[in-house]
């Protein structure tokens, strides 16, 4: 396949190493230098695009690969609030849009036992829970993308608790979500449930991006040839 990439960064080397690996190639790389070159013609060498730069691009960068006819993997995260239009836009074009805030097999596997965990605790509020995830210092979103969709798999399924905020919390009804910046850490993120008896906790450690990559090449995969919205929930 012929996939266009639209970030390069560390997580946009690392799709470019996987997809070459997979036997695909990458006509087109986009990046903070060259922009303005990210055009509907230009996209016609690809046949599928995976985007993964900032939060203040990640919508525009959406946008015209829909309207270029060409499908679109995200990984950015922070930019959601325009998520409902990117939906519209898609089905608008009859396109293919492909979301996830976290490629990794892992942790989607993690958010599906999330889910079921909060259902289990449900039965037992003496148990309070947090969400910690701990990342770089180059992240620019907080919380992060992850941490977020882990909240609202603890919100969907714990009726205790109505709301997530960033931050310490002594509000029963809200889920602290606390964020962690440190100099080399690919990601951390734990679940906490912990009452005055014990405490359980449940964490996925990232060792790097290779998971993620690997996961963002696979939907790319996936999504060509195909029409409507997609996500990695299992």
């Amino acid at each position: 396949m012929k996939i266009a990439l639209i970030g390069y960064g560390k997580m946009g080397h690392e799709i470019e190493r996987i997809l070459i690996l997979r036997g695909h190639t990458v006509p087109l790389i986009i990046d903070v230098d060259n922009s303005a070159e990210l055009t509907a013609e230009n996209l016609k060498r690809a046949e599928v695009a995976i985007e993964f730069t900032t939060p203040a691009t990640a919508f525009g960068n959406i946008t015209t690969c829909l309207k270029a006819g060409i499908p679109v993997v995200c990984g950015t995260t922070g930019w959601l609030d325009h998520f409902e239009e990117a939906r519209q836009l898609c089905e608008q074009q009859k396109g293919a849009f492909f979301y996830a805030s976290n490629y990794s097999i892992g942790m989607n596997i993690f958010f599906e036992v999330n889910r079921r965990l909060a259902q289990l605790m449900e039965a037992y509020p003496q148990y309070d829970v947090t969400v910690e995830e701990t990342h770089h210092t180059q992240k620019k979103d907080a919380p992060s993308g992850t941490a977020i969709t882990i909240a609202e798999g603890i919100l969907e399924n714990l009726n205790r608790k109505k709301q997530w905020v960033c931050g310490v919390t002594t509000v029963p009804e809200e889920l602290e979500i606390t964020s962690v910046r440190r100099s080399v850490v690919a990601g951390i993120h734990t679940v906490t449930y912990e009452s005055e008896a014990d405490l359980i906790t449940f964490t996925h450690n990232a060792k790097g991006r290779q998971g993620l990559a690997f996961g963002a090449v696979l939907a790319a995969e996936f999504l060509c040839g195909k029409q409507g919205i997609f996500t990695m929930k299992i």
